[in-house]
């Protein structure tokens, strides 16, 4: 399975995060890091975020609504439907 990773994250071999492993964490940025292991890739540290709250109203200004979104764009007579129905048996 080939995994891309982005040119640039960072990317360190297994020895010197076992040396800096702490201080890593502590400031590690929303991209990770890329733990190597002879030159390949064996894991990834991420950050977990803490909530979604970031996500409210993130998308406001840059969407823009048409049309009636509580609508299916059809109109129906719910009554004219049953009748009709009645008609065919």
């Amino acid at each position: 399975m080939d995994i891309c990773y982005d040119k640039y994250m960072s990317m360190m071999n297994v020895s010197k995060f076992k040396e800096q492993c702490l201080s890593l964490v502590d400031h590690l940025d929303a991209a990770g890091i890329v733990i190597t292991k002879h030159g390949k890739p064996v894991a990834k540290i991420i950050p977990i975020q803490s909530s979604c709250a970031h996500l409210i109203g993130a998308m406001k200004g840059k969407i823009r609504i048409k049309g009636d979104v509580l609508s299916t764009g059809l109109e129906w007579d719910a009554g004219q439907e049953t009748r009709s129905k009645r008609a065919k048996w």
